[in-house]
């Protein structure tokens, strides 16, 4: 069953083609729950197989990252917190998320849009401090791509590298998926709790 869920990602991937690599991490760079691993790595597999350039792909993983990232950064500079937190919270973002990503932010300062690329859970979101700080967006752009770039470029030679040897792949995206459903499970898990203690301590 997941070698058939691991191909038909694959596939997705290869019929989605170039626009799709810019558009999924686009996505994974907003405030959609959309891992990275799911996109490059497929697309590195496809290079490795002739049917896409590795060059191009890292290009177009980074292009993705850095509009999505942008899309972040300009609705927290444009609308504030209140916007933000409206719309993040129909993803799962809520205020105590933002508050951790603007003290991330205040502590490591400018840099912290680029290594903050290079951190799971922190990546989608250190824009949106960037912006409500209002940080100049040339120098947010140029660090958000170094560190999307060494990100994209991670993934997708992974990918690359074990283009000939499917079962590594399977195995790969496997845990991947696995891991990001569990994450999903225990994170909805905890604010149901949260949710039911809250309630308790109002009655």
């Amino acid at each position: 069953m997941f070698k058939e869920i691991v191909d038909a990602i694959v596939e997705i991937v290869s019929d989605l083609g170039y626009v799709g690599i810019v558009i999924m991490m686009f996505l994974e760079s907003t405030f959609f729950p959309f891992p990275s691993e799911v996109v490059m790595i497929p697309a590195g597999i496809l290079a490795a197989h002739g049917e896409m350039n590795i060059y191009i792909v890292i290009l177009l993983g980074v292009l993705g990252s850095v509009l999505g990232a942008a899309f972040n950064f300009f609705l927290a500079l444009k609308f504030g917190r209140i916007i933000v937190l409206k719309f993040g919270k129909y993803f799962f973002f809520r205020e105590k998320d933002l508050v951790k990503m603007e003290a991330f932010f205040h502590k490591h300062g400018a840099i912290s849009t680029f290594t903050g690329r290079l951190i799971p859970g922190i990546r989608q979101y250190i824009s949106l401090p960037a912006g409500l700080a209002k940080m100049h967006f040339g120098v947010f752009a140029i660090f958000t791509a170094l560190g999307a770039g060494i990100w994209s470029a991670v993934l997708a030679l992974i990918g690359f590298y074990i283009g000939h040897n499917m079962d590594a792949l399977h195995t790969a995206l496997l845990y991947t998926l696995a891991g990001v459903a569990l994450l999903l499970f225990v994170y909805v898990f905890w604010q149901r709790y949260k949710s039911i203690a809250e309630r308790k301590k109002e009655l």
